[in-house]
Parts: structure tokens; sequence; C-alpha cells
């Protein structure tokens, strides 16, 4: 089961994303609560990587490296659930997919997990374990170097891997989206891997919740305009609306399943 962040927690996370710092004074005065209790549940976040203590409060983690696995799977899960199901909707039984890298592709991937005849081709070993009991899909996995805290392969052999073969659906995740349009992430692997799962399908399916438009990564790696479908769970902040009116028609924005052009 995924880690879940209880509602307080997301609230604390959404107050320093908007802010950049908070303190536990003004967290405690916020929630009606002490500062002992403020500070505990920041405490709590900071130990899984979402929040960084500074001198009097909690600020965003350092931006030239991303967050640990596991805390980024209960960050903004009712987006990323949102988003998975829309995709569902998207995707016909029968259908050959490319899944990569990432927390939200992987709630895709269970969004999917009783889909029949899919074949599924993955360098995640998450996308892999959520589809493995359902004997109706094919599963194909990337050799190569694993990396153990993200469980996934990246570099040359997932490369060489995605190369091998041409499918219906691709579908990805990515570390940021700056106003530009770039798409950015950590590690020159993981934009090799998701540049290759663009290159090798029909159709480009991009999957990023509100907190990647603005997020800082250090590496460079493509375009919303090489995505055929954006599926992201709200209108696109006011500093990407050049973005939403060149590729409006690319956007998708979802609710429950249901998707808008943006």
């Amino acid at each position: 089961m995924l880690k879940m962040t209880n509602k307080r927690q997301t609230l604390i996370l959404e107050i320093v994303r908007e802010k950049g710092f908070a303190s536990i004074e003004h967290l405690a005065a916020h929630f009606s609560v002490t500062q002992q209790t403020a500070r505990r549940i920041v405490n709590q976040l900071c130990d899984q990587g979402l929040l960084r203590r500074i001198h009097g409060g909690v600020g965003l983690p350092v931006s030239n490296q991303n967050l640990a696995y596991e805390s980024r799977q209960g960050l903004n899960f009712e987006a990323k659930r949102q988003i998975a199901q829309a995709v569902f909707n998207f995707i016909p039984d029968g259908a050959s997919i490319m899944i990569g890298l990432g927390t939200t592709p992987e709630y895709v991937a269970r969004a999917l997990a009783d889909r029949k005849k899919l074949r599924v081709i993955t360098n995640n070993l998450n996308v892999a374990s959520a589809f493995a009991r359902n004997p109706d899909v094919e599963i194909t996995i990337a050799g190569g170097t694993l990396r153990p805290l993200d469980r996934d392969i990246i570099g040359d052999a997932a490369v060489r891997f995605f190369s091998r073969f041409k499918v219906d659906v691709g579908i990805f995740g990515v570390g940021g989206i700056d106003e530009e349009g770039t798409l950015l992430d950590f590690y020159s692997g993981e934009v090799q891997a998701r540049q290759a799962i663009v290159a090798n399908c029909r159709t480009a399916l991009l999957v990023a919740d509100a907190s990647k438009f603005g997020r800082s990564a250090t590496v460079r790696g493509g375009h919303v305009s090489d995505c055929h479908h954006l599926f992201t769970d709200k209108p696109l902040p006011v500093d990407f609306q050049r973005i939403a009116e060149h590729y409006g028609d690319k956007i998708r924005v979802v609710g429950d399943g249901r998707v808008q052009a943006a």
C-alpha cells in the first residue's frame, strides 16, 4: 500500500511550497495547536525528506536532489490518483504501453493493474510489481543496473531496451516543468530513459501533478510539445499561461477521472 500523508501534513506542505518557509510559531497558530505539536508534525515531514529544517521553522528541500521515493509516494496522492484514473479511462484493453520512472506512473500502473491483454514494457520494478498478479498482462522489464532506493533501471541499458520496441502508448513523469515548457529531471539517466519512451511510442502521455510546474531540477531534456497529452490535476499557474495558450490542445485537467481541456 502507498504511504499516505495525513491532511494536516498535506496542508503544511502546501503552505511551505507556496511561501518557501514557515515558522513553527506560524504553523502552531494556523492550526490552533501548541508549538510542540507543530514541531512534532514538521519533524515527521523532515524525516521523510519532504521538508528541510531551518532555524525557527521549515523550508523546502534543496533543489538539486529529488525526495526519497517513499516520501514522494505519499505526496499529492489524491492528485496522482485522479490523474491515474483519467489515464485508465484513456487506455483501452489490449494496448501495448511503456511506463517510465516515478511515483505518478506507478499510480497509473496500479490503476491499470486489472486491465485485460495489456503488454507492459518498463524499467520500473514498482510498475512491474503492480501488474504482476494479473496473468492477462505481459510484462517485459529492462535489464541493467538497479537503483535500489527507486527500484528502477536507467542509463544506456534502459535506452537500448526501449529502442527495441514500438508501442501504442508511452507514459512518463517528470521532475519539473519550467515556464518555457522545458522538462526537467534530477539525473541525466532519467532524461535519457524518458526520451527513449517518447521516441518509441505512437502516443506520448506526460503525467504531472500541479506541484511539478515551476519545480526546479538540474537536468533539462525535452519539452511539453513532445507529448501528445499532458494529464494534470489543476489549471496551469499564471506564470504558465503562455504554455497553456500554445499547447492547450494537449493539456488535460482531471478531476475524479473526468477530463477537461485546458
